[in-house]
C-alpha cells in the first residue's frame, strides 16, 4: 500500500553517518539461513577491504552456523538493496560503493540451512 504524506517530513535523522565516528552502518543478511532471522548490523570503517570484512566481522557474526565453513565463495551471490552486486574483495567498502545504512544479502545456492529447513 502506498502512503502519501499530507505535509513535508520535518524530522532530522538521528543516525546520520557523522554520528558514527568515521564508521558506516552496514546491514547484512544471509538468505535461507533461519538461525539468523534478520540482517545483522555492523558498524564498519569505510576503508576496510570487502574481503577483510567477510573474513573478519562477517565470519565472527555468522561463523557459528554449521554451514558457514561450507560456503563456496565462487558460487555465492550478493544483493545490494535487492539488486545483484559483485563486490571486489580487494577494494574498500567505500570503493565498492557501499554507503551508510546499506543493505546486503548473501545467497549461497548450494546451502539451504540446517537440515535443509529453508527449502
Amino acid at each position: 500500500m502506498t502512503i502519501a504524506s499530507i505535509r513535508p517530513y520535518g524530522g532530522t535523522p538521528k543516525d546520520t553517518e557523522d554520528k558514527f565516528h568515521g564508521n558506516r552502518i552496514l546491514y547484512v543478511g544471509w538468505d535461507r539461513h533461519l538461525m539468523f532471522y534478520a540482517p545483522i548490523c555492523f558498524c564498519i570503517p569505510p576503508s576496510m577491504a570487502f574481503a577483510d570484512f567477510v573474513a573478519g566481522p562477517l565470519a565472527q557474526a555468522f561463523g557459528d552456523h554449521p554451514q558457514w565453513a561450507q560456503i563456496d565463495w565462487t558460487k555465492a551471490n550478493w544483493l545490494r538493496s535487492n539488486q545483484p552486486f559483485s563486490p571486489d574483495g580487494a577494494k574498500s567498502l567505500h570503493d565498492n560503493g557501499l554507503g551508510h545504512k546499506e543493505v546486503l544479502r548473501l545467497q549461497t545456492p548450494d546451502l539451504q540451512g540446517i537440515g535443509g529447513c529453508a527449502i
